[in-house]
């Protein structure tokens, strides 16, 4: 029998108020909270934080607090990766970021969903689906990804974009739903 968090793990329907679970959330919260009270000059306590945190990341990693996420651990971030004001992951499942990406402010990234079922959504039963964001991507200030979404490797989302469906590598997108404007070339 798989615990609550093996089976949010796994991707599959799990109940987010497993003791276990809460515990993780809240551990997470506690660190959140010491990294957006620190102080602006204190980079490299900011960065032992960021390491307990997210700690399968790059070099050249940076957030600018306030940052908000679920677990942390399910984060994963490559080289040269900047995150601006006031974002949020919700990383239920895995949220994997590759390199020299740039994260405007607001922006909002959700692997966690909900049944369509309201009678299994009643039961206080969710699940997630993981998000990809490629390298040398730029998502623009106060995009939503939602839960299972591609972002292809050097791909730019607009300001204000909600992404739905994957994004293929090499394009400039925008818009609610977002949709490919045009094709980036050298």
């Amino acid at each position: 029998m798989k615990t609550e968090k093996e089976k949010m793990l796994a991707g599959e329907l799990y109940n987010s108020f497993d003791p276990e679970l809460v515990a993780d959330r809240l551990q997470c919260r506690l660190l959140l909270k010491q990294y957006n009270d620190s102080r602006p000059d204190d980079t490299e306590y900011r960065q032992e934080i960021l390491k307990k945190l997210i700690n399968n990341q790059g070099q050249n990693f940076w957030i600018e607090p306030p940052f908000y996420c679920d677990y942390g651990f399910n984060i994963t971030v490559g080289e040269n990766v900047y995150f601006n004001f006031n974002c949020v992951v919700l990383d239920v499942a895995p949220v994997i970021i590759g390199d020299a990406v740039l994260i405007a402010p607001n922006v909002q990234i959700y692997t966690a969903t909900h049944p369509l079922d309201w009678t299994t959504r009643s039961q206080g039963l969710e699940y997630a689906k993981p998000i990809t964001i490629g390298s040398y991507v730029w998502l623009g200030g106060g995009v939503i990804l939602c839960p299972g979404v591609k972002i292809g490797d050097h791909s730019v989302i607009g300001a204000g974009s909600v992404v739905t469906k994957d994004i293929p590598a090499d394009v400039v997108a925008a818009g609610n739903p977002c949709r490919i404007i045009r094709t980036l070339t050298n």
